[in-house]
Order: C-alpha cells, then sequence, then structure tokens
C-alpha cells in the first residue's frame, strides 16, 4: 500500500501543468488610451480618453493571450472644453457618427512569461486597420487593495492619421499619431 501511494505521488509530481487562461478586468480608474502628434511642429501634443473598457485574458503557461479595448470616443479629454468639441467633429473623431473605438487582438508574443508585443485590429471612424502595440513594464502582481491578482502594462503603436479618415490639415498637424494605452486589469 505504501508503494501505491509512493507511486501516486511521484505520478502528480511529473503529471504536465495544464494551461489556464485567467481573466482580468480592466480597472477603469487606471486605464487610459492616450494619443500624441507633432502640432505644426511646435509642440508635441498629448491627450487622453477617459472612458475605456475591456479585458486582457492571459494563459502564461501556454504562452497565448488576448486583449479586446472599448474606448468611447467622446471621453476625448485634450485640455481644452473647446478642442475637446473640435477633435470630435467630423474632420477627426467624428463622435456623434462612431461614438466608440476598438482594439481586439489577434496573436500576443510572449517573452518567457511576458507578453512583449500585441498584434490586432484598431477600428476608429468605421475602419479597421491591423496594428502592432509594443508592451513595455509589464508587471503581475497581487494588488494591495483589491487582494486579487493584478496586471498592468503600456502598450504603444504609431498610427497614421490619414488611414482612418482623420487627416485634416495633415502634415501641418502631423499625420503620425502615437497610441499608447496604459493598462491596468485586475483577475475576475
Amino acid at each position: 500500500m505504501k508503494r501505491i501511494a509512493l507511486f501516486a505521488a511521484a505520478l502528480a509530481i511529473s503529471a504536465p501543468v495544464f494551461a489556464v487562461p485567467e481573466t482580468f478586468d480592466f480597472d477603469n480608474n487606471h486605464t487610459f488610451p492616450s494619443f500624441s502628434y507633432s502640432h505644426f511642429g511646435y509642440t508635441v501634443q498629448t491627450s487622453r480618453f477617459n472612458k475605456t473598457s475591456g479585458k486582457v485574458v492571459i494563459d502564461a503557461a501556454a504562452k497565448t493571450g488576448s486583449v479586446d479595448v472599448l474606448i468611447d470616443t467622446q471621453s476625448v479629454d485634450t485640455g481644452s472644453a473647446q478642442f475637446n468639441e473640435h477633435i470630435q467633429g467630423p474632420d477627426f473623431l467624428d463622435t456623434a457618427a462612431f461614438p466608440t473605438a476598438s482594439f481586439k487582438s489577434t496573436k500576443v508574443v510572449f517573452d518567457g512569461d511576458k507578453p512583449v508585443s500585441i498584434d490586432g485590429n484598431l477600428t476608429l471612424k468605421g475602419v479597421t486597420k491591423p496594428v502592432t502595440l509594443k508592451v513595455t513594464g509589464y508587471q503581475r502582481m497581487l494588488h494591495p487593495m483589491a487582494k486579487k491578482d493584478a496586471i498592468g502594462a503600456n502598450a504603444t503603436a504609431m498610427v497614421k492619421r490619414t488611414d482612418f479618415n482623420a487627416g485634416k490639415y495633415a502634415p501641418y498637424v502631423g499625420d503620425d499619431v502615437t497610441i499608447t494605452i496604459a493598462i491596468e486589469a485586475i483577475k475576475e
């Protein structure tokens, strides 16, 4: 009987670890997509969206994952009420016709147990284009306040405004736009 118990214990220890996907919901108080661009060559302007929702699914053992982001484009915050209204107009975000933008991943690339890039599709103003987000600063740990596992990272990509029918004043107002998504998410 003792041999059977030892054999069972050895078998359990040597059994492969099966991958388990984990889902993390965005912490909406700490997740903000931002975008920056050259303003007539004078400065780099940075604005953000204040309302974003989404999920991250990670299976660290299998080195797979997915990211879904939904952005309320009407929550754009340029720091100026007048410019918020201007950028929501048809020449730029056209938030009356397109109140949301989204990013849906198609592939997450890992280096070890950390994601380093995310391929996916960005939809803005009804136009969908492939985009690769470079991931920096990925962190996973117990959230000190929520007492649950949490993840965080910054993900950055460069897009052209003209590709999304938002190219008014290009090239004077830069066509190249850097998108950065600061994501914090808590395990379900």
